[in-house]
């Protein structure tokens, strides 16, 4: 006989777990009901029918959304493995005759995808066209974070601070550089100095990027201010923005080389050490990942597409 207190764990709609976890990424009831294309009174009856379900405050309301509970941190690990493992089952038994089939979840870097993932994710694909391959773009500060709470298989990033537990290898390198107007005073020199760079007006990637983090870094150790004229998430658009003269900027050499070629841009070598960037490819455990996962990781550290000035 099932005591009082007990939960049936076998009624946990999928359907809630995959609300709550929108509900805890997008900060409120609202955008996870417009992501979802459903009304936010909807979303709010899953969610309050789970807390009673499991007996437990998962949500703290507040003026500008919602936060979880340090009982909401858990169910959001454990939600997003569930999940994960319904996508398996599914995944595998549509392909159960074909031999390798899973489902594979990556997040990476912008800067990484734009120029290491697009060969070696089409050749995989095509070897193992029963393996679904699931991309998800974050800052290298998210990129380890979504590996360590399960919600990646693999992470490709920068290692902008060190997140323990985490099984990582070395991936690529690349090299930034310095992409001017045309007529700015430093298009013409044969490379530039971060305090030189520090004197001028900058376009910046978002907060929290790989880039963003280093100048703010390099600006604290050097003791001078940046002087930021305005933020971009994208490289096209950061490109855009100086190519228009509102300031300079500072991105993979081989992202500013592409749009050099149809905008009025000067690249300049960055002379500073933190110009050559090494990537890290980062999963929780090798020997725990899927069959699937496994092979993709062997797959990219293997693959010698996207080496450094590619």
């Amino acid at each position: 006989m099932r005591g009082a207190n007990d939960i049936p764990m076998s009624q946990l709609d999928p359907l809630s777990l995959e609300l709550f976890i929108h509900v805890v990424e997008h900060g409120t009831i609202a955008a996870a009901a417009e992501r979802e294309h459903i009304s936010a009174a909807a979303v709010s009856k899953r969610l309050s029918d789970l807390e009673a379900q499991l007996q437990t405050q998962l949500l703290v309301r507040t003026n500008k959304g919602v936060e979880p509970t340090p009982a909401g941190q858990a169910l959001l690990t454990l939600a997003r493995s569930a999940l994960h493992e319904l996508d398996q089952v599914l995944v595998q038994m549509q392909s159960f005759a074909v031999g390798v089939r899973g489902l594979v979840r990556i997040c990476s870097s912008l800067s990484a995808i734009l120029q290491f993932l697009a060969e070696p994710l089409h050749s995989f694909s095509a070897r193992y066209p029963t393996v679904q391959l699931q991309l998800e773009e974050k800052t290298s500060t998210l990129v380890p974070k979504a590996v360590a709470e399960n919600a990646a298989d693999i992470g490709i990033y920068l290692p902008v601070m060190p997140v323990p537990g985490l099984q990582t290898f070395p991936f690529r390198k690349d090299r930034l550089v310095v992409v001017t107007p045309h007529g700015h005073v430093l298009g013409n020199r044969p490379h530039v100095a971060l305090r030189d760079l520090l004197e001028h007006e900058l376009v910046s990637m978002h907060t929290g990027s790989a880039i963003d983090v280093a100048l703010l870094r390099a600006a604290q150790d050097l003791h001078c201010p940046l002087k930021l004229r305005i933020r971009v998430t994208s490289f096209d658009a950061l490109c855009v923005m100086v190519s228009a003269g509102l300031g300079i900027g500072i991105l993979p050499e081989a992202i500013a080389q592409r749009n050099c070629a149809t905008m009025p841009l000067c690249i300049v070598p960055l002379s500073d050490a933190l110009a050559s960037r090494e990537f890290l490819l980062a999963v929780r455990s090798m020997d725990a990942l899927p069959v699937a996962s496994q092979m993709l990781v062997r797959h990219l550290l293997e693959t010698e597409h996207g080496t450094e000035g590619v």
